[in-house]
């Protein structure tokens, strides 16, 4: 049945009608409680940065084009849609309720969904309601194009009946291709077939040139020939990838282990880089030859290992020392990283995660310079990493139990925002690392990713602990010693077992059991960490739920006899004197056990601590000594090297969450505007200016001087013209709805020589800080930076 633009959309008002919906939507904002301006500025933090002086201001600002594509770029595919058919369907300023917007969806019996919808959009202020339905917010058309949902441009009044069965063929089939959008068509060539059936339908009214080589489908002839839809099928739910079902118990399983192990695999960055420094390069980060080499000392490949370092990284228990050359070595924090329980452990890392603006998965991309971008180095750190991380573990948290992939996860994420698809190298990191994290088993979000997901920016360890606790298989204090000089550990080890084990075992095989070998090499590295052949066989002895085997005790016994052979140490400075009892007592005197002194000969001491501060102690102590250089011969003061604080270098390298501006802050700005001291009365919700007078409330509206308590404007005052507005906001303002309005204003401005100068203008193009306006007077363009400008005053 043939359809005309009546049935479907409201009649065009004229220009005007447009113009009021501009003045009215600043009106609307200015009328808003505080509850509201708060909600509004938690959903678009951006319009309180930096403050606005006006809510007039406020509304300029909402109507922005930058603003709005701010709001509107992590809209859902389902909000979009509801926009788009409230733009197609609000031409003139008409407005619109949710049942009108459902069935134009197709979704007739979703008005619920629409509603809330509407509703989320209001309180962004991307749409506003008169009390008769709601309106697009200006701005709104020009973000989301001129063709919302594919429909051509509007027209004024009614468009001619489309009657589909008298259409030809050829035009049919014209009207089918620019249906469902884009509704712009070129022109065939002269002559064809197609070109006829083109000009038959612009003589009809059914298509409408809009230059010599392009036609555009009016926006009532798509509606009538989609049958009123603005889209082809709703989009209002997020989808739900199918995926495998994996039981909680395997999922818990398989998070325990994967926490485990990459606690062990920063563990032996930690203890390897004490021992053996890497080097940073000279534009920062880790060379590729030492991230092989701890590639190889985790037993894993190149990424996994540069995930490692920079969680520990992240985590502040290495850093860059910051010497000469500098190079990357364990921080205090680690100190007491080390002595903690696995799940303590765990959660300083989850929680550094969890914060992290880290891309490890970038690690040997290049850069648009064509640099290899290398672990730890600057290059790469993103600030929009905390955010997607959150959106993966919400995608993952939404389907309990069901191991989704990282192109299922991509899926509900171009739902979520169509407009900003994260990368899908991103995705594919992030999930990664939360399954190397353990915060994923199995591909499912465990126990503990769910208390990582649930604690925001700000989570605390003890509660991931106590959540990695839970799922943590139970310690096991001793092993197996068998005559090969192997041990079977039968589950997890505790602490001082898994110690034990790491420096004095090679491990050959995990799982459910971890096989471990003594080697020569192995028990020469604890012997390396202080342990002596007796203590070392006293503490096996002590977790093994056998007596110590006899190829393993030779084993000890032969390793520490040739090891303690020859002594090898190291000494910073040294005191010396030609008189013995100068150092009597020195070497034991407690006070001074700081300084390591050990007796290398009578009138010889070798110290642990530089010489400048070996100097100072024995000036402290009453003993007159000189410095001497290499030589023998006399320095002059030398000054210490500040330590460097590593825990405070951790920090201000993390840096932590940016936090935004809280809801105090963001009442007390609201009160700011409303012209509210704040010992003073607060507005009340139900009446906004309330406690203020109006041109306490909105500078530029009043009566009274001009802001400061100068004289007023020098357009006049009491002859019924608006009066000039000096804000650098409300000019701002001003001159947007002048532009969106099309009409004159009196602009005052600063000049060449410096003096004030009033002209009126029309307003063409605002951007980038500067005005392009028209003087009719003159009949010229001029370009003005914004800055110049004095005050603005509307001419009607």
């Amino acid at each position: 049945m043939p359809t005309t633009r009546g049935d479907l959309v409201p009649v065009l008002g004229d220009r005007r009608s447009i113009e009021q919906m501009a003045v009215t939507f600043t009106e609307w904002v200015r009328t808003r409680t505080d509850d509201e301006l708060v909600t509004l500025l938690r959903a678009r933090p951006d319009l309180g940065t930096p403050s606005p002086s006006t809510l007039r201001s406020l509304a300029a600002r909402a109507a922005s084009r930058t603003s709005t594509e701010r709001a509107v770029a992590h809209l859902d595919a389902g909000t979009l849609q509801v926009l788009e058919s409230l733009l197609a369907l609000s031409d003139g300023g008409t407005p619109v309720d949710a049942a009108r917007i459902a069935a134009a969806l197709g979704a007739p019996d979703a008005v619920g969904p629409v509603a809330r919808v509407l509703d989320d959009a209001r309180d962004a202020a991307l749409v506003w309601d008169d009390g008769d339905g709601v309106h697009p917010s200006p701005g709104l058309e020009e973000v989301l194009g001129p063709y919302p949902a594919g429909l051509g441009p509007a027209r004024d009044g009614d468009g001619p009946t489309v009657d589909v069965a008298a259409l030809s063929p050829a035009a049919r089939q014209v009207l089918d291709a620019l249906t469902w959008g884009p509704p712009v068509g070129v022109v065939p060539p002269e002559g064809s077939a197609a070109r006829v059936a083109v000009d038959g339908l612009v003589t009809d009214g059914l298509l409408e040139r809009s230059d010599t080589r392009h036609v555009l489908l009016p926006r009532d002839v798509g509606l009538a020939l989609r049958d009123g839809r603005t889209h082809r099928t709703p989009d209002l739910d997020p989808p739900r990838p199918t995926g495998t079902v994996v039981p909680d118990a395997t999922v818990d399983a398989e998070a325990a282990g994967a926490a485990l192990e990459i606690v062990r695999q920063v563990a032996h960055v930690v203890v390897a880089w004490d021992d053996t420094p890497p080097s940073t390069l000279r534009a920062g980060g880790l060379a590729v030859r030492d991230l092989r080499r701890t590639a190889r000392l985790l037993e894993t490949d190149e990424a996994t290992a540069a995930t490692v370092v920079e969680l520990a990284a992240s985590a502040g228990l290495v850093a860059d020392d910051g010497d000469a050359p500098a190079s990357y070595v364990p921080t205090t924090r680690a100190d007491g990283w080390e002595e903690a329980e696995d799940a303590d452990r765990w959660a300083t890392l989850a929680t550094a995660w969890r914060r992290s603006r880290r891309t490890p998965w970038q690690v040997g991309t290049r850069d648009e310079k064509g640099t290899v971008r290398a672990p730890l180095s600057a290059d790469l750190q993103r600030p929009w990493v905390p955010r997607l991380r959150e959106q993966v573990l919400a995608v993952l948290a939404a389907q309990p139990g069901v191991a989704l992939g990282v192109d299922d996860v991509l899926e509900v994420l171009r739902w979520r925002s169509p407009r900003a698809v994260p990368p899908e190298a991103a995705v594919a990191g992030l999930l990664r690392e939360a399954a190397l994290l353990g915060v994923t088993g199995a591909g499912v979000l465990s126990s503990p990713g769910r208390a990582v997901l649930a604690a925001g920016d700000d989570p605390g360890e003890e509660d991931l602990a106590g959540a990695m606790r839970t799922v943590f298989p139970e310690e096991v204090h001793e092993f197996l010693l068998q005559g090969d000089l192997t041990g079977i550990v039968p589950g997890r080890p505790g602490p001082e077992l898994a110690r034990l084990i790491d420096q004095a075992a090679e491990v050959e095989s995990r799982g459910a059991a971890t096989t471990v070998r003594f080697t020569t090499g192995s028990v020469t590295r604890a012997l390396d960490h202080g342990s002596s052949g007796e203590d070392l066989l006293a503490e096996i002895a002590q977790r093994s739920a056998v007596p110590v085997p006899q190829p393993l005790e030779y084993l000890v016994k032969d390793t520490a006899r040739r090891h303690e052979a020859l002594r090898v140490g190291s000494a910073q400075s040294y005191v010396r004197t030609a008189d013995p009892a100068t150092l009597a007592g020195l070497a034991d005197d407690p006070r001074l056990a700081s300084l390591g002194l050990v007796r290398l000969a009578p009138t010889v001491l070798a110290a642990s601590v530089p010489a400048a501060e070996l100097h100072e102690v024995l000036r402290e102590r009453g003993l007159l000594s000189a410095l001497e250089g290499p030589d023998g011969r006399p320095l002059g003061r030398v000054r210490r090297a500040a330590r460097l604080d590593r825990d405070a270098w951790s920090r201000r390298r993390g840096g932590g969450s940016v936090r935004g501006m809280t809801d105090a802050g963001r009442r007390e700005l609201v009160a700011r505007i409303r012209g509210t001291s704040r010992g003073g009365a607060s507005a009340s919700a139900g009446s906004p200016d309330a406690g203020a007078s109006p041109a306490r409330a909105e500078p530029g509206f009043g009566s009274g001087p001009g802001r400061g308590g100068t004289a007023a404007s020098p357009f006049g005052e009491g002859d019924g013209v608006g009066r000039a507005v000096r804000e650098p906001g409300d000019v701002q303002a001003e001159l947007s709805e002048a532009l969106r309005d099309g009409r004159t204003v009196w602009v005052e401005l600063v000049g060449g020589s410096g003096a004030l100068e009033r002209r009126e203008l029309r307003p063409m193009r605002l951007e980038g800080g500067r005005l392009r306006a028209l003087d009719p007077v003159r009949e010229a363009e001029l370009t003005i930076a914004v800055h110049r400008i004095a005050s603005v005053q509307p001419t009607d």
